[in-house]
């Protein structure tokens, strides 16, 4: 069964297939999310992405998870280096970075919230556009069991939660529509 999983946590920590990283597309670890997988990581990480980047903005590529617990780190270019994200930025990112997991057979990943933070991206919006792409992905012909948001801070959380529990509402209110 597919399900998606709300975590308040450290993503660095998550024990899944994939961990995604939210990244810039010159794929610097720097700050945030990129930062805190660049410390417990290992130098290891920043020397592949800088064998595979830049990438474009919108796109993701996969490198090793160095010392995290996940197989696989997914770098999802939700902005340019000291830039913004913008939705559409942040839909093609998670998009390309599920179509990563699911080629590499990936049964569960761990995303954390893209473009919000540092990306100066909204944080509900964030939330719904995120929630969004995984509920469509999990619709289709996926690999993924399970995907879980890993936020940071009860805030994050509730704000994922909330927009969580309002696709809910929106899809059994199309469900009751169509009957």
């Amino acid at each position: 069964m597919r399900r998606i999983v709300l975590v308040e946590g450290d993503i660095t920590e998550a024990e899944v297939d994939a961990i995604v990283n939210a990244a810039n597309s010159s794929l610097v670890l720097g700050a945030g999310v990129a930062g805190a997988i660049a410390a417990k990581g290992g130098p290891s990480i920043q020397a592949e992405c800088d064998e595979v980047g830049p990438i474009e903005v919108g796109d993701a590529v996969v490198t090793g998870a160095g010392d995290l617990p996940a197989r696989h780190l997914i770098h999802a270019a939700g902005m340019p280096r000291g830039g913004v994200a913008t939705e559409q930025s942040i839909r093609s990112s998670v998009r390309r970075s599920l179509e990563l997991a699911r080629e590499r057979a990936c049964r569960s990943i761990a995303i954390p919230a893209i473009g919000a933070g540092i990306g100066g991206f909204s944080e509900q919006r964030c939330a719904e556009i995120l929630i969004e792409e995984v509920r469509q992905h999990l619709a289709g012909e996926t690999t993924l069991e399970e995907v879980r948001f890993v936020l940071f801070g009860e805030p994050s959380y509730r704000i994922f939660e909330m927009a969580k529990d309002a696709e809910a509402v929106r899809a059994q209110m199309a469900r009751l529509r169509a009957r």
